[in-house]
């Protein structure tokens, strides 16, 4: 991958702090990556054509992954002490036609200045002869549950097969022979979930930057040899597949997806989109949640900056200062002068309730109070009740979640403070307001008075595979634990361990 002049790195990395980073921050440039694979506290990616990326964070990413063959689409994954990387060659379309071959390789470290990184020899496993309808390039690896090792290769030239390889060789198992498992569609990868294979490939066009056409498509199946089957009950092999990460705004072709699993409930999936407006055009590394619905993958989004309530999963209370609650003017029934009449009102009656005598003189009628004009009322302000609020830091508390503004919080991604595999940290702050959410020492959470841009005062926000959100502080004083906002009871907000099967350790964001 070639270098880029230091007016255009510098233009880029200020591009993509200022869109907030819809790609990856620093030089992500990289087209047909691999698995997210990490190795000795860094996270590497291999590219097409050589070389590949690598983040100390997962957000910021650099030039600098050595992989020897050049060739196209590589995938990694670590088995054992060892990592496995492939990797394809060939001219689809070109002189040779569609004979493309696989080949794999071995070392015990991916970082390049290590004494022990030494790429063993390519070997030929497996590819295309030129003459079938298969085009043997862009390989992807998935290790099963049984410890069973499989390779899908395929363009959408043909069909798209699947083939068991030696975990302990790396080579393709003689006795297997390569199954059809999709159709006109490439860059598959495949993963396991709760009983079910899923095989994801890539469908449209690729390769012209902005025009690229690129989305990402899945079926499942019980067997990893197939049939792959879509949420419609389409075969894979007869053009089959669900949607599943498409373009956004300003960036296309979403391809060559793949899937890296942080821990129970906070999954990550990472594509390249062929061109990114916000930088250049260029096919860029993009990190998205990974989200499950209705036991389907699909692509999650990066929060995006804004007013939000944050508000608790257990209960639906916000994330409030607890501070006095200023009561709004009106009423249920329009406020003073309003019409407060019922069923029946207007209807003479004694003052003791009994109905007139017949023939008895009508008492004389009140005015009737008349039906005011509706009117849209005013939201509360912050200046309707800034001045009963304590000037220095605040105490924190879960209530109703009433939009008001004391539960209005700006959250705004600071990408130059670092960040995780797939976002920046965020600052969040009482809109209008210095009052910062703070991890403190004791592992509570206080409103601050002022925003620092302390460690303490920057928070991960990870969606999570069911489309809630965990919030964690980027550090804590004194406290080396990973913690996570967490809601005690109904009422009060504080710091502990995740668990993502506890909807206390879960929230969402209400836009305000």
């Amino acid at each position: 991958m070639n270098s880029l002049t230091k007016t255009i790195c510098a233009a880029a990395a200020f591009l993509a702090t200022a869109a907030t980073a819809g790609a990856q921050i620093g030089n992500p440039f990289i087209h047909d990556p691999s698995t997210i694979v990490e190795c000795e506290g860094k996270y590497y990616t291999f590219g097409t054509g050589g070389g590949g990326l690598i983040s100390e964070d997962g957000w910021h990413w650099e030039s600098g992954a050595v992989r020897p063959g050049g060739g196209v689409a590589p995938d990694a994954m670590k088995i054992g002490d060892r990592y496995l990387v492939v990797y394809a060659t060939g001219a689809p379309g070109g002189n040779t036609g569609h004979k493309s071959r696989v080949y794999m390789m071995w070392n015990k470290t991916l970082d390049p200045n290590s004494p022990d990184f030494k790429f063993t020899d390519p070997v030929d496993i497996a590819g295309s002869d030129g003459f079938e309808d298969c085009d043997g390039i862009d390989p992807g690896l998935l290790m099963g549950p049984d410890g069973r090792l499989w390779l899908v290769y395929g363009t959408y030239f043909g069909y798209m097969r699947i083939v068991e390889m030696d975990p302990k060789t790396g080579l393709v198992k003689t006795d297997h022979e390569p199954v059809d498992v999709a159709i006109s569609c490439e860059a598959g990868q495949m993963f396991y979930e709760d009983g079910w294979y899923y095989l994801l490939a890539t469908h449209g066009t690729c390769c012209d930057g902005m025009n690229s056409t690129y989305e990402t498509i899945v079926g499942r199946s019980r067997d990893p040899r197939g049939p792959y089957i879509d949420n419609v009950g389409r075969d894979m092999v007869q053009g089959g597949g669900k949607l599943v990460f498409a373009s956004e705004k300003h960036r296309v072709g979403a391809g060559h997806m793949t899937r890296y699993i942080i821990e129970e409930g906070v999954e990550k999936c990472a594509v390249h989109f062929e061109g990114d407006l916000d930088l250049s055009g260029r096919s860029t590394l993009a990190i998205r949640p990974l989200l499950w619905e209705n036991g389907w993958p699909k692509a999650g989004e990066i929060l995006a900056d804004g007013k939000y309530g944050i508000v608790s999963e257990r209960r639906g209370n916000a994330l409030e200062l607890s501070v006095k609650t200023t009561r709004m003017q009106g009423s249920m029934r329009g406020g003073v002068g309003g019409f407060s009449g019922g069923p029946g009102a207007g209807a003479p009656r004694p003052a003791n309730g009994a109905a007139a005598a017949p023939g008895a003189a009508a008492p004389a009628q009140r005015p009737q109070p008349q039906p005011q004009p509706i009117v849209p009322m005013p939201d509360q302000t912050l200046a309707d009740v800034i001045d009963t609020w304590p000037a220095g830091d605040t105490e924190l508390r879960l209530g109703a979640d009433m939009y008001r503004p004391h539960q209005d919080w700006e959250i705004t991604a600071v990408p130059d403070a670092g960040g995780y595999l797939g976002g920046a940290y965020y600052k969040i702050i009482i809109a209008g307001t210095k009052k910062a959410l703070t991890a403190t020492e004791e592992k509570e959470v206080i409103a601050a008075g002022e925003y620092t841009g302390a460690d303490n005062q920057l928070w991960r926000i990870d969606q999570l595979r069911d489309g809630t959100y965990r919030i964690m502080p980027k550090a804590i004083p004194g406290c080396n634990e990973e913690l996570a906002l967490i809601a005690i009871a109904d009422a009060t907000p504080t710091l502990g361990r995740f668990d993502y099967n506890s909807d206390n350790s879960k929230w969402y964001f209400r836009k305000h």
